[in-house]
This record gives structure tokens, C-alpha cells and sequence, in this order.
């Protein structure tokens, strides 16, 4: 038995706070990387070291909650625990500008409009044209709503299977470990509209969402694979997160 298998063994059998305080130094790097890897794709006006501090109270839950006899890997259950307590912190901070906010919905209640009308997503000229505006000025609200969609799939929906009336979408793709049976039919619900909206999208769409929310790539290393600029990037993400919040919130709330 390992060093850190013994630490574990006394904490969880006999809740040893030195042990407990031991395993959190072991794994403390993942609360840095974590958030460090958040971070780059935010403003400067977000302090990381607020960032970190909530990592922190993720990385104690994770250690608090975790089930070794399960057979899981402990680094990829903290690294999700850490994550989720990061972005909590987020949304909590509202960092986000209002105005911001008000122009990603109503580019999504635009695909949405235009989704019904089309009985499909709709293409870039057909929302230009639903706009009235250029697709120079349509690329550069795309840019300007990236804040409001870099979160987007962890963002909190009405959950109608939970006492705690919240899911957040990302949770829908990601394996809950839940017991729970009606939350676990709520997460299929979401994990089905998901997958049928994903793969309804372009195939770039489809890559820069996969590269940044499971491979969890940076908006600039994204870039460097597809050999497009950052901006360009943010733009195609913005644009396909609005695409799959619009398809998910009216499945739900039909």
C-alpha cells in the first residue's frame, strides 16, 4: 500500500484531520493549474487569486467526499470539484457586464426565432439578415458576447427533477455519479437534447467546443490546432454556445 493509499485509508476509517491535512497538500497543485487554466480566457479585472481561494474549498470537498473503494481517479473527481467551486465563484462575482449579457440573449432569442421558423439552425447570413446587420458587425458581436458564453455550459438551468430546481448543462454531457433517480432522469433529458444539438452543428463549431470544454484548451491553444486567430476562436465558440443554449432552453421549457 502507498504512502498516499495509507493517508487515505486513515482518513476516511478514522477521520484523521492530519491525514485529512496531508492528502490537500499532496493534490493542492490542482487547485493552481485549474485555475490557472480558467483564468487566461478571463479579464484582467478577475483575480486569480480569488479564483484560487475558491479552488481551494473545492479541492476540501473533493477530498471530504471521496469514495477511494470506488475505483475512481482522484485527481480527475478534485480537478471537477475544483472547477465547479471556481466557477461558482464566478458567477457570484458577477463579473460579467450587463449590457454584455442583455446582447447574448438577444442573440439567442434571435437563433431561437429563426430556428423555429427554419425548422434548422440558421447560417450566418440569415442572421445577419434577421439582425440587420453586416457579418463584420455580427463577427464582432459574436466577439463582444464571449464573456457572457465562456461559462455558458456550466451555467445553472431550472432542473424539474430536483429538490434543489437546478442543472447546470454542462452536468448533462459529465457523469453525475448520482443515485438519484429522478436527477438521473434529468440529466439524460439534458444529455439527449446535448447530443442532438451538437450534432447539429458545423463541424468547427462542433471541434472548438469539444477542445474547450472536454479537452479544455485555452481559446489562444485552440487557435494554434485550427490555425485561426484567438479571436476568431471566441467567436466561433460564442456562436455555438448561443446555438446550443437556445436549442437547450426551449426543449426544457417546452
Amino acid at each position: 500500500m502507498s504512502g498516499i493509499e495509507i493517508l487515505w485509508k486513515e482518513f476516511k476509517e478514522n477521520g484523521s484531520k492530519v491525514a485529512k491535512d496531508k492528502i490537500l497538500l499532496e493534490y493542492a497543485h490542482l487547485v493552481k493549474i485549474v485555475a490557472y487554466r480558467l483564468s487566461v480566457n478571463l479579464p484582467s479585472s478577475v483575480d486569480k487569486n480569488d479564483l484560487i481561494g475558491a479552488g481551494i474549498m473545492g479541492l476540501i470537498k473533493a477530498v471530504e467526499t471521496f469514495e477511494p473503494e470506488r475505483g475512481f481517479k482522484f485527481e480527475t473527481f478534485a480537478a471537477h470539484k475544483i472547477r465547479g467551486s471556481i466557477l461558482d465563484e464566478l458567477r457570484a462575482l458577477d463579473w460579467v457586464p450587463r449590457s454584455v449579457r442583455q446582447k447574448s440573449r438577444e442573440l439567442q432569442k434571435t437563433f431561437a426565432k429563426l430556428e423555429g421558423d427554419l425548422a434548422r439552425l440558421p447560417y450566418d447570413d440569415e442572421v445577419c439578415d434577421e439582425l440587420g446587420i453586416s457579418l463584420k458587425e455580427y463577427e464582432d458581436l459574436l466577439s463582444e458576447v464571449t464573456p457572457a458564453t465562456l461559462i455558458s455550459l456550466e451555467e445553472a438551468m431550472p432542473d424539474r427533477s430536483s429538490e434543489s430546481k437546478e442543472l447546470r448543462i454542462i452536468d448533462g454531457i459529465e457523469d453525475p455519479g448520482s443515485s438519484n433517480p429522478l436527477r438521473e432522469l434529468a440529466f439524460t433529458e439534458v444529455k439527449n437534447i446535448l447530443k442532438e444539438a451538437i450534432t447539429q452543428l458545423p463541424e468547427k463549431e462542433k471541434l472548438v467546443v469539444a477542445l474547450y470544454h472536454y479537452e479544455e484548451l485555452t481559446l489562444k491553444e485552440i487557435g494554434v490546432v485550427l490555425e485561426i486567430t484567438e479571436s476568431r476562436v471566441s467567436q466561433i465558440h460564442s456562436k455555438a454556445i448561443l446555438k446550443l443554449r437556445s436549442k437547450v432552453m426551449q426543449r426544457i421549457n417546452a
